[in-house]
């Protein structure tokens, strides 16, 4: 079984990572690995539904994807992850919990350029009023500190954030290098 690991694509909504994950994934499977993309929206609506938007349901949210990130990890599937997950502690836990199987990747594009890509229409509901808590407009967003990678979506184009996390990944797992 080849070693697989989590990729934790964390940031604004409309950044871009599910994008980037949709890539990864794509990528690691024409690599001959197996790989499951974890998408935040999607795994809400399957397995978190009853959560709201406070911290302590944010937190359990971004708990719940990591651990279900873990047991796929740990079994030889490569986890891509796209989760907003704003809060530093909780992906502080997970790095922890997949014991040096984990990459924490930043897609750092800025609000104003997020909020023009507004793929779901949150940034004009909140600025309407229509609804409030979003993340990094009336609602906290810590970047990490530490992150192996971080992705400027908005002066790069998807092709050559894909090919930098590759080449990360590579450099820190040299199997992917080779076919299995």
């Amino acid at each position: 079984m080849s070693a697989a690991r989590t990729v934790w694509l964390t940031g604004l909504p409309s950044a871009g990572k599910t994008t980037i994950a949709q890539a990864l994934v794509a990528r690691l499977v024409e690599s001959g690995r197996r790989a499951e993309l974890l998408d935040g929206d999607e795994v809400r609506k399957a397995i978190c539904g009853g959560l709201g938007f406070s911290r302590a349901d944010r937190d359990e949210n971004v708990r719940r994807i990591g651990y279900v990130a873990d047991l796929l990890s740990r079994n030889g599937v490569w986890a891509v992850c796209a989760v907003v997950s704003p809060y530093r502690q909780a992906r502080d836990e997970l790095r922890r919990l997949h014991h040096g199987r984990f990459a924490e990747v930043w897609v750092s594009t800025p609000h104003e350029v997020c909020a023009t890509r507004d793929v779901k229409g949150l940034y004009a509901r909140q600025r309407s009023g229509d609804m409030s808590g979003l993340t990094g407009a009336d609602d906290p967003y810590e970047p990490p500190l530490r992150p192996e990678l971080v992705l400027p979506t908005h002066e790069l184009p998807l092709a050559e954030c894909v090919d930098r996390l590759w080449n990360e990944l590579v450099a820190a797992h040299s199997e992917l290098a080779t076919t299995p």
